[in-house]
């Protein structure tokens, strides 16, 4: 299982200094115009500490608005602000790119046993776009370029594409 462990990094060009890096600790300013709302996502530059503001709401009617999204913009929900990070409709306005660098952790099984044919699942808790021969070296503690020359001895064998990244659950059979 492939999970989130925190926050993805944003990129976006800083105006301040050369940084391209910002943090977001899932903080929500809400704003009102009377029966409209306006809502952003925070997030800190990684170099100089200036602040973002990602766009989540723009001129948004309270009426059309569930009350358990309002309350949890309100409360700063850090599952709120992962949600949101990984709609492509909000990155896409916002002109960012996430970097899940760091960001998640792969629980694997117990056992790793040798000598067998295994047939090994992979699920994926959120979106995280990760390489499937980088998940399988760090299962089974290999290098990248050994799990690869066992992707061409046929020894992993997937009806996915192992090649690129993949951000969806996956199977394959190992041969060890």
């Amino acid at each position: 299982m492939v999970t989130p462990t925190c926050l993805p990094a944003v990129l976006r060009r800083c105006h301040v200094c050369p940084s391209g890096r910002f943090r977001a600790n899932g903080k929500f300013r809400v704003n009102a115009h009377h029966k409209l709302l306006d809502a952003w996502l925070l997030a800190l530059c990684a170099g100089c500490g200036d602040t973002v503001n990602l766009t989540i709401l723009e001129r948004a009617h309270v009426r059309s608005l569930h009350p358990e999204l309002l309350d949890r913009l309100h409360g700063n929900d850090p599952s709120l602000a992962a949600e949101l990070l990984q709609d492509p409709a909000v990155r896409r306005r916002n002109r960012v790119a996430l970097d899940w660098g760091g960001a998640w952790r792969l629980d694997t099984g117990a056992d790793r046993a040798a000598g067998e044919v295994r047939e090994v699942s992979v699920r994926f808790a959120a979106r995280i776009p990760v390489r499937p021969t980088r998940l399988i070296a760090e299962g089974y503690g290999l290098s990248r370029s050994g799990v690869e020359r066992l992707v061409t001895e046929r020894k992993i064998v997937s009806t996915a594409r192992l090649s690129g990244r993949r951000s969806s659950d996956f199977t394959f059979t190992l041969t060890h």
